[in-house]
């Protein structure tokens, strides 16, 4: 690299401007590998568009960068740690605890000096020439640079902050009671004699206990019972008053958090003095910063001895960014799978040189359409796929590096060398962007993220091959046909329907055991104890359940006793009669992922019970008796009723309907969860609307596929528009928005899932006659699979708690061991060790999801 005092171009710098406010700034690593600002050669920020970029000699993406987009200038930034000093003087007070869901801002500057230069490629087009350059501009520039990463870092931090507003119920409230309240000590619920975990209703002044998975301390919903029989919205948590004016408080109508303006006035009314209040009891926040850091997995085996930390290619460790745990748990997964290696690393991690480049990665580089690589999904899975694969960074720490210890880390054995871990903020915004979940930094459902990834995947990939698939696309190592058979009892003619997906939801049968009560299931011979609520030295005994097998788990779902009765309205002129629908496996997938649902609804809020599920011997599976056969000789059809010209809205069981409005849910809402699970009963819509409580149309009223949908009104052009850029047709993109009711996310599956529909109308003669797309996966028999991962949880429900993945790895670079099958890993966050076999076989029978490999 050249280095000069003077730059022929240096005049240029004048036309260059600081980055704006909106404006991302990549100056702490590279946006297309995990190289970054504390390595010897640092990072280059280009000058013009603030991309960060290495200089690798094997990847040279600076170098890329510049040639790509004529961008002369960048700043060269190297992060210095400074030596360490201590920041309390003798006898000074430890640092206030923290009260609030945040993050304390630790600054920069007090841990790190920065060395800056500034270079031109129009001097030096290989390497960048290094030139001093004194002025106003440079000045500018370089403040300009680093003020805006500063910023960057504190709406990351605001990022943590949860936000509570007031809402209409709490501006709006009218209070009809007033008197005084119990004291302290003597307040107990006025449905039971809880006395701890009291809300007090702001408009009435009953006094009911929360809901346990909330409070922490046990109770049983009564307060939340309370608004259903009244309505009254709006209550406060006893004993998390202080005395300038804070309070938890609650509004059932909003299902949330809220704010009081008025709280004074209001508790006023009860009697209650806030400046004389004492806080006794933890906030919610409190609680939920507590619950997750509470829950994780021993990183000692059964001796107690420290589990050995693996290090080397396909085991790098993923840094947590915040609840992010569920994240790194399916990336881990996804990137320890063959055809994924291939599509984004070129090959698998053993015998990887570090030096190794993937071909395809290095085409993309240079001819990536977008103008920022932080942008583009296909470069940041590629620099994932580097990441974890090549080895690169699978090292311990060195001694001037810190191990991660936000306020959000795990604790872990001392003295143990592990990896900084890699931190892919830039691909979590990308993938989350614009999702109301996944775009927070809230905990989320691994099993949810997971399908929203392959969603997110394939809607990329078809935008960029113009709807021409791949046979290397990766996504489709998961999809099968799930073939559902629907029998009239009445006529006894059938329909058979296959529906492509990507995971297996199998529900898991709870029995609770009583104190004493021997466990008589597979898993009789050791004792599997699992909590509702959250540990805590004042909650009820710990709940014990019979353990069920896999298999008697799929055959709940896809064998004889997974036959399902339901009311039905025959399309062969029965009228309303009773049906069997029956599922079995069309195709079967090369990647079958198993989502156990084990969790049940404690006062309507789904709670997640361990139920020890025990897998088969050698964790080998075989499903060959659940292939399905499709219409067979001597069955006769139902007619399509799709094309008849009745009601587009079907109905629903009136009992079950009623029995969801009186919980508070509303009616279209209701009728939407029936429709969705077939009319199968109260409580397995209850299910579904919990899932898709979020969804923007789960007040718009659903409609039957091909029922009155030539009357639908025309779809926005807008939203045409944005089919069309991903390759559909407009008469595609049409048909698709109108059969899914204006929804963009579903008409995408729905152009996905009906490839061959060209979108144009036809008469029922020809619909009827259309030829089907053959459904995914493979029909071959034997269907044998292998267990390859599993993820598992600790809390008591898939919105909180932690995830960690285990993976079975071949003997290679990183898992040196005598045994050529390989042994289990476990990946918990940037902490990569080899997993001991009773932990092992410990967690796996209580994994929420399981993903095996074919044999």
């Amino acid at each position: 690299m050249s280095t000069s005092s003077s730059c022929p171009h240096a005049h240029e710098l004048s036309g260059l401007r600081e980055p704006k406010l909106s404006q991302s700034v990549h100056r702490e690593e590279c946006t297309q590998c995990f190289d970054n600002q504390d390595g010897p050669t640092g990072i280059d920020v280009c000058l013009v568009c603030f991309n960060g970029s290495c200089l690798d000699s094997d990847r040279h993406h600076t170098r890329t960068h510049v040639l790509r987009s004529g961008h002369s200038f960048t700043l060269n930034v190297k992060r210095i740690p400074k030596k360490k000093v201590s920041n309390r003087a003798d006898g000074e007070e430890p640092p206030a605890k923290m009260k609030k869901l945040a993050i304390n801002e630790e600054r920069e500057e007090d841990k790190y000096e920065h060395a800056i230069v500034f270079k031109c490629w129009k001097c030096d087009l290989q390497n960048g020439k290094e030139v001093v350059i004194d002025g106003p501009n440079t000045k500018r520039l370089t403040d300009g640079v680093m003020l805006s990463l500063s910023s960057a870092r504190q709406s990351e931090v605001k990022a943590w902050e949860e936000e509570i507003t007031a809402c209409e119920h709490t501006l709006c409230l009218e209070q009809l009671q007033s008197g005084t309240i119990p004291q302290e000590g003597l307040a107990h619920c006025a449905s039971c004699e809880l006395t701890s975990n009291l809300w007090l209703c702001l408009t009435c002044g009953a006094l009911g206990c929360g809901r346990a998975q909330f409070g922490g301390t046990g109770g049983n919903g009564h307060a939340l019972a309370h608004f259903h029989a009244t309505q009254h919205p709006v209550c406060v948590k006893l004993g998390t008053i202080t005395p300038e004016g804070g309070a938890d408080v609650y509004c059932y109508a909003c299902n949330d958090a809220r704010v009081d303006p008025e709280l004074a006035a209001h508790l006023n009314t009860f009697g209650i003095n806030v400046a004389a209040q004492k806080k006794t009891e933890k906030s919610m926040t409190e609680l939920q910063i507590e619950q997750n850091l509470l829950f994780d997995f021993s990183l000692t085996a059964e001796d107690g001895s420290a589990l050995q930390p693996i290090f080397g290619a396909g085991a790098t460790g993923l840094s947590n960014l915040g609840n992010s745990c569920y994240m790194a748990s399916v990336l881990q997964t996804l990137f320890s799978l063959p055809l994924f290696q291939i599509r984004y690393y070129g090959k698998g991690p053993s015998g990887t040189s570090s030096t190794h480049v993937s071909p395809r990665a290095a085409t993309h580089w240079e001819n990536c359409t977008q103008a920022l690589p932080a942008d583009c999904l296909e470069c940041q899975m590629f620099k994932l796929a580097d990441g974890l694969l090549s080895g690169r960074y699978s090292k311990p720490h060195s001694d001037h590096e810190e191990a991660p210890a936000d306020a959000l880390a795990h604790p872990t054995p001392e003295h143990t060398p592990w990896q900084a871990g890699l931190k892919p903020a830039g691909f979590k915004a990308l993938v989350g962007k614009g999702h109301a979940e996944f775009g927070t930094m809230r905990q989320q459902d691994a099993e949810e993220f997971f399908s929203h990834l392959l969603t997110v995947l394939r809607r990329f990939n078809h935008q960029n091959t113009r709807g021409v698939s791949e046979e290397s696309e990766p996504t489709e190592t998961f999809a099968f046909g799930l073939e559902q058979r629907l029998q009239c009892q009445s006529c006894h003619k059938v329909r058979y329907r296959v529906d492509s997906m990507d995971v297996l939801s199998l529900g898991v049968p709870a029995h609770e055991l009583a104190d004493g009560e021997a466990d008589t299931g597979p898993g009789a011979v050791e004792q599997d104890v699992a909590t509702v609520s959250a540990p805590d030295e004042g909650s009820p005994r710990k709940k014990r359940y019979r353990s069920v097998s896999l298999e008697q788990c799929l055959n709940l779902l896809l064998g004889p006793s997974g036959q399902e009765a339901l009311e039905y309205q025959c399309e062969g002129g029965c009228g309303k009669v009773n049906a069997v629908r029956q599922m079995q496996f069309a195709t079967f997938p090369d990647v079958l992922v198993l989502h156990a649902k084990k969790f049940q609804l404690v006062n309507w809020v789904p709670t997640k019970l361990d139920i020890p599920v025990i897998l088969p011997e050698n964790d080998e599976l075989n499903l060959d008796n659940y292939l399905g056969h499709g219409l067979q000789p001597g069955e006769v059809e139902l007619p399509d009723g799709s094309n008849t010209s009745g009601s587009s809205q079907p109905e629903v069981d009136a009992e079950a309907l009623s029995q969801l409005e009186a919980v508070g849910f509303p009616t279209v809402s209701c009728q939407n969860a029936l429709i969705a699970t077939g009319n199968a009963g109260a409580e397995v819509a209850m299910e579904w609307l919990i899932l898709h409580m979020e969804d923007p149309d789960i007040n718009t009223p659903m409609q039957t596929a091909g029922s009155g949908k030539s009357n639908a009104p025309e779809p926005p052009a807008e939203q045409v528009a944005m089919l069309a850029d991903m390759g559909f047709t407009s008469a595609q993109a049409k048909k698709a928005l109108k059969e899914t009711g204006g929804n963009a996310e579903r008409a995408v599956e729905w152009l996905f899932n009906h490839p061959d529909d060209t979108g144009e109308d036809t008469s029922p003669a020809t619909s009827s006659s259309e030829t089907k797309k053959a459904p995914p996966g493979s029909s071959r028999l034997p269907a044998r699979y292998r267990l390859k991962a599993f993820i598992s949880h600790k809390g008591p429900s898939v919105h909180s708690g932690h995830y960690v993945a285990h993976i079975h790895m071949p003997k290679g670079d990183a898992m040196d061991v005598d045994d050529d099958a390989g042994d289990w890993v476990l990946f918990n966050d940037e902490k990569v060790v080899r997993a001991d076999e009773t932990s092992v076989n410990d967690l796996k029978k209580l994994a929420y999801m399981y993903v095996f490999e074919r044999a």
